[in-house]
């Protein structure tokens, strides 16, 4: 079978899985990418008005995707680092939005967040394709 019609086939979890990385990926562009730009150009700052509440949705988008993901990868392959990894992510989005909304700490947090999760479903994915073949 070609990997193209594997792509079709592939299990929910990996549907899950890419949805995951997504999010987290968007999550570092918010994260870091928009407020380089609203601090370059502020007059942008009053065009582009998003919610407080967009981090508590993102967060629950976040966790069911990910622990979802993350835990059915660890039954398939066995190894640990991921799911450890992508616990410590959301331990610190969480902390992030629900302890730090405020502070000078949230960013910073959040960021670290998101690129641990980026790692932890980077390594699911890679254990979990294991012996793949292209071709």
């Amino acid at each position: 079978m070609r990997c193209a019609q594997q792509a079709v086939r592939a299990p929910v979890t990996d549907w899950v899985e890419r949805a995951a990385v997504g999010a987290s990926i968007l999550c570092l562009i918010h994260c870091a990418g928009l407020p380089l730009i609203l601090g370059a150009l502020p007059a942008l700052s009053r065009l582009i008005a998003l919610p407080e509440q967009l981090h508590l949705w993102i967060l629950l988008l976040a966790l069911p995707a990910s622990g979802t993901a993350l835990v059915r990868g660890t039954w398939r392959h066995r190894a640990w680092g991921p799911l450890v990894t992508g616990t410590i992510g959301l331990a610190l989005l969480s902390s992030g939005a629900l302890l730090l909304p405020d502070s000078s700490y949230e960013t910073p947090v959040t960021i670290a967040g998101s690129l641990c999760l980026v790692i932890a479903h980077v390594a699911n994915w890679r254990l979990r394709h294991r012996g793949h073949r292209h071709g």
